[in-house]
């Protein structure tokens, strides 16, 4: 996530060249492409952790320190 990013809520993944913009509440790319299994990690790993993203979209607008999130274990 970026400080004062624009809407809708989202992150930005990056695997080997390619990014991604995922939004956080249909967890569905709306910009860019991952390869189909970095994808799959990325929305598994999402959905763990769906609250502390938007916890962390929410700091953000605000220009709040961001929480560090676990990776998949």
């Amino acid at each position: 996530m970026y400080f004062d990013d624009h809407h809708p809520p989202h992150f930005h993944a990056e695997y080997s060249g390619h990014e991604a913009l995922i939004d956080v509440n249909t967890l569905t790319v709306f910009s860019g492409r991952l390869p189909a299994r970095a994808q799959a990690l990325v929305t598994e790993w999402a959905t763990l952790h769906h609250e502390e993203l938007l916890s962390d979209w929410h700091k953000a607008k605000s220009l709040e320190p961001l929480e560090k999130i676990e990776p998949l274990p």
